[in-house]
Order: structure tokens, then sequence, then C-alpha cells
């Protein structure tokens, strides 16, 4: 992934059978984006041990799905509809890790 690659994150969790169908629709609907932008999109169900992502890659869409063995999605807590990720982020959701922002510390 470029840092220049769009990931939005959805804040609400999701029915973990969702597909193509329901995902594309939640993407229009809920996240207000175009599924065909090329930008990820990052769903979690609610007990956060599944993840799927959904991605058109210029000739269909492409659905991601990983499920953890034990534990849990370390997810960023937002507000809104999404949160955006950076792809360093991204990375360390889908290998089970914690990410905290940098944004937001200061010295002291």
């Amino acid at each position: 992934l470029s840092p220049a690659t769009r990931i939005f994150l959805a804040v609400t969790p999701i029915d973990g059978r969702k597909s193509f169908n329901g995902l594309t629709t939640l993407v229009k609907e809920t996240l207000e984006q175009d599924p065909v932008s090329g930008f990820l999109f990052v769903f979690l169900n609610r007990a956060r041990n599944r993840l799927k992502i959904l991605f058109w890659d210029g000739s269909g869409l492409i659905l991601y799905t990983k499920r953890l063995e034990g534990g849990r999605f370390a997810a960023p807590v937002g507000e809104g509809r999404s949160q955006c990720l950076r792809p360093e982020e991204l990375t360390l959701l889908l290998h089970g890790m914690e990410g905290t922002s940098r944004r937001q510390w200061h010295r002291v």
C-alpha cells in the first residue's frame, strides 16, 4: 500500500455473514463512499475476531477476510460512521497488534 491509499474503517460492527452485495450497500449507504473508488473499506464483526476488507482493483471487487483463532483485533475507537486509517495502522490491525497514533502525543 502506498501512503496515498485511502483506507476507511467502519466504526459500527457488521454482521459477519455479509459478502460482496451487503458490504457494497454498507459502503454506499452508511459510509457514503463509492465502492468502486479504489479505496479500501475495512469492517469488523461485533466480537472483533473477524475482519473483512472490500476493494475494487479496476476489474472487479476483492473481498479479503481474516479470522483470528485467538484474541481480538485491536480496532481504533472513533466517532462517526468511519475512521480513516494510514497504511501502517492497517498493517498493525491485520497482524492483531494495537497501534496508538502518535498524532495525539506531545512532550511536556
